[in-house]
């Protein structure tokens, strides 16, 4: 497999042993580490606020697909994790119009915790054929 790395995403957190995603061998499919919403240059989440972390989560997931020669519309599936469900609804908000029109399969499931603080989190498998 081909490990995947881009600035354009933050690097594990706290040096943790994982890879922002990797490629399978015949390099169509693409799986992606779970993104929080940190920003690659300051290595801070970016807000509290549900929209702006969702937003951020979705540019890493984008940095990383690019880096790997993909687009949004080559995501099959994502897991989306909150710490509240209750931000649902702002969540599917700011996720579906960084997909504009694409609609992976998908899953969400809330969680206790989350690194960081962060209040969530989104990992995504996609095709790149």
């Amino acid at each position: 497999m081909k490990v995947i790395q881009t600035d354009g995403a933050p690097a594990p957190v706290d040096g943790a042993p994982y890879s922002q995603a990797l490629q399978t061998r015949g390099g169509s499919l693409l799986f992606i580490s779970g993104q929080v919403p940190i920003d690659a240059a300051t290595g801070q989440i970016v807000s509290d606020d549900i929209t702006a972390q969702t937003e951020q989560v979705m540019r890493n997931l984008f940095a990383i697909l690019a880096a790997a020669g993909g687009s949004p519309a080559h995501i099959a599936r994502c897991t989306i994790y909150l710490t509240d469900l209750g931000d649902f609804g702002a969540v599917n908000a700011a996720y579906g119009a960084a997909l504009d029109g694409h609609r992976p399969a998908r899953a969400t499931v809330e969680v206790c915790a989350l690194p960081l603080g962060a209040k969530v989190e989104i990992d995504a498998i996609a095709d790149l054929q």
